[in-house]
């Protein structure tokens, strides 16, 4: 039965983060393109990464914990005990990623996709690698620390 558990978490956790990942990617996505101008071919500074990279993940760490709290490992630990552990974890496995994202950026290892009349910058990409990092480590630290019994 825990197996069954584990893989039904597994799948909810999959849920929530597609809901949070596309809500990180958008919001990452607008303050790119209309707060700093990424478009095309043009190159994102550290800065503009990591100020669409915190904002984005800031609405997705909230939609996250909500939902995961609730549905996903359905916690009855009391919400400031759990919002504290979510928190460190999101701070520790955000940095992680944020690390990644910049490496990858400044390293010119990831190069833009074309196809057709759009382009999607390697600074986006590096967003996405970012992205799935992020909720690897996640998931793992929720399920094993922040929401457990």
């Amino acid at each position: 039965m825990k197996g069954k558990n584990s893989f039904v978490q597994l799948i909810k956790y999959g849920i929530v983060g597609v809901s949070n990942t596309l809500l990180t990617a958008f919001i990452i996505w607008v303050i790119l393109k209309f707060l700093f101008g990424v478009n095309g071919d043009a190159e994102a500074s550290p800065l503009a990464m990591s100020i669409a990279n915190i904002f984005g993940f800031v609405a997705g760490v909230i939609n996250s914990f909500v939902f995961n709290r609730k549905w996903t490992f359905n916690s009855s630990v009391s919400w400031k005990k759990s919002f504290l552990k979510f928190s460190a974890g999101f701070a520790c496995c955000y940095l992680i990623q944020l690390g990644i994202v910049l490496l990858l950026n400044e390293s010119d290892i990831i190069t833009p996709i074309r196809y057709k009349a759009y382009t999607l910058t390697a600074a986006y990409i590096c967003q996405l690698i970012g992205i799935v990092s992020y909720t690897l480590l996640n998931f793992f630290y929720n399920k094993y620390y922040a929401f457990k019994k």
